[in-house]
């Protein structure tokens, strides 16, 4: 049965894909608005949180992505999935949830603002480096013959442009980049939701039939996250506030950009895409969980 996840397909149509794109385009744009050059320079006053972080989200998680998958021996179009999904940078929704947590906000700005601009570069390397080293995948690879360039390029696009655009528009008009960004948030936020929801639609039956193994996996998979933020944390001796944004940055993952990846570049292909399309529904629950109990608690 579960072969059927390697040779399925997600049924999804361009205008929809066009959807995701556009939407993933303006959340990155929506969160540059709140970036300010300072943000970045405010890293050199604290630069153990920061390395802390940038190792946590792109050495430690791909590297236990990998132990993870040697573990369960899933299906190999699952396992891409969850190697794209470490490659990926941090989600921005971590802002929110670290702030929700009451982490340190201005790391979690500066991590999810250099790990989106490292990402146009480590997002295909991480990929194509892990997912060689796990032979289905590697097989699965060669097979469909990816060419890395073409997809450099993309997440540029997509993620790049729009962040560098908005930093730019933020330091130069501020006052208005406050009000557009209460408008962009919300509405890139529905749109995503939307891309989600005609995603699953279309998909029932191949949703419903995998669901449970699926859950486990991501459920795993996102523990795994969790633990490489936090216990990078605890080896570098942060402080509390730090620890808990660092355990965040790293368990929400960037995986819209995953799917746009996914639909683009492999055809939807079924374990892949229904890996990051549950992550992108898990993560914010394990992650607002999460922020809720330091909350409360701590």
């Amino acid at each position: 049965m579960l072969e059927r996840l390697d040779s399925s397909t997600l049924n999804f149509d361009q205008d929809s894909l066009l959807l995701l794109n556009i939407s993933l385009a303006i959340i990155m744009f929506g969160v540059a608005l709140d970036l300010k050059i300072s943000d970045f320079t405010a890293i050199a006053k604290n630069p153990k949180s920061f390395i802390a972080g940038i190792i946590s989200q792109f050495i430690f998680l791909p590297f236990l992505t990998w132990v993870f998958v040697l573990i369960i021996t899933p299906p190999p179009s699952v396992a891409l999935g969850m190697f794209l999904v470490a490659a990926c940078p941090g989600g921005n929704v971590s802002n929110f949830i670290s702030h929700l947590a009451k982490g340190n906000a201005a790391l979690s700005v500066s991590l999810t603002a250099f790990s989106t601009l490292f990402s146009i570069f480590l997002t295909p390397f991480n990929f194509a480096l892990w997912a060689g080293f796990y032979a289905p995948s590697a097989d699965l690879m060669r097979a469909i013959s990816l060419d890395y360039i073409d997809i450099f390029q993309t997440v540029a696009l997509i993620l790049g442009v729009p962040l560098i655009l908005g930093i730019l528009i933020n330091n130069r008009f501020p006052v208005w980049s406050k009000s557009a960004t209460k408008i962009l948030k919300p509405l890139s936020i529905f749109i995503f939701a939307v891309f989600v929801g005609i995603a699953f639609v279309g998909n029932y039956s191949l949703f419903i039939k995998f669901i449970g193994l699926i859950f486990l996996w991501v459920f795993g998979h996102n523990l795994m996250a969790l633990f490489s933020g936090f216990s990078l944390a605890k080896i570098f001796k942060l402080n509390l506030a730090d620890t808990k944004t660092l355990t965040i940055e790293t368990g929400i993952q960037n995986s819209g950009l995953g799917l746009v990846l996914i639909f683009t570049y492999f055809d939807g292909l079924g374990g892949m895409a229904i890996i990051a399309a549950w992550w992108g529904i898990w993560h914010i629950i394990s992650g607002m969980g999460l922020a809720f109990f330091w909350k409360k608690s701590i």
